[in-house]
Parts: C-alpha cells; structure tokens; sequence
C-alpha cells in the first residue's frame, strides 16, 4: 500500500455557519471550498493547512452518518483520511490482513475524490477513509 499523507481530518460540526468563522478567526485559515454530497447526507467545507486539509462535516439528515455520529458522540473528530495512490488495491491490501472494510470498492466522495472507509471496530475505534485523487 502507497500512503502518501493525512489527506485531511474529518470534524463533525452541527452547523458549517457557526464552526467556518472559529477556524478563520481563531486560526487564520480561509474555508476555500463548501460542498454538499447528497449520497452522503452531508456538507462539507474545506480549509488547507500544510498539505493536509480539515474537514468540517455538517448532516443534511439526522438518520445520516454525520446525523447519527452527533446524536451520539457530538461535535468532533469524526475520522482521519490517508491520500492513496490505488485505492482500490488499499482497500483489498487492508482486507486481505484482516481489517473489517465500510466500502469493499471505492465511491465517489468530496471534491471529486474516490474515497472508502475502514470499520473503526477494526482500527481501533478510529474510523480511517482511504481517498484517491484521480486528477493528480
């Protein structure tokens, strides 16, 4: 397997409104990108730090993974993202040893990128997205 980097830090926020301007504010970085992924139940935006992005999550649909994640846990670190250059063979590699897989194939994710997800009850409690960028 071909890790290249924290692609990005997924953070589940109730409202993008209310979290964008602490980051800008507190830390200084620029939100340079707000996007909704229907299949997902979710909006994201997007600051860059370094090479690795943080992700805010907010849930279109309660009964949505972020939705279900805030009712239980609340806002915070939702999951932690590796830039791959197969996913595909990522996703097979990590199965083959053991690991319990969300996505057996990849799917399309925020800003055009092929993602899947590890179960967290395989990484220890740590739910771990693999992302592609097949534009790079």
């Amino acid at each position: 397997m071909n890790l290249t980097h924290i692609e990005h830090i997924g953070i589940a926020v109730k409202s993008l409104n209310d979290s964008i301007p602490y980051w800008e504010k507190i830390f200084g970085l620029k939100c340079y990108a707000i996007e909704e992924v229907p299949d997902q139940r979710v909006r994201t935006a997007f600051f860059m730090i370094g090479q690795t992005k943080i992700e805010l999550l907010e849930s279109t649909d309660p009964e949505g993974p972020i939705g279900t994640f805030l009712e239980k846990k609340g806002e915070g670190i939702h999951h932690i993202a590796f830039a791959v250059k197969d996913i595909e063979n990522a996703l097979a590699e990590t199965e083959a040893n053991g690991i319990r897989l969300i996505d057996k194939q990849s799917r399309k994710g925020a800003e055009g990128m092929n993602i899947g997800f590890l179960h967290p009850k395989s990484t220890f409690g740590v739910l771990t997205e693999f992302c592609e960028n097949k534009n790079t």
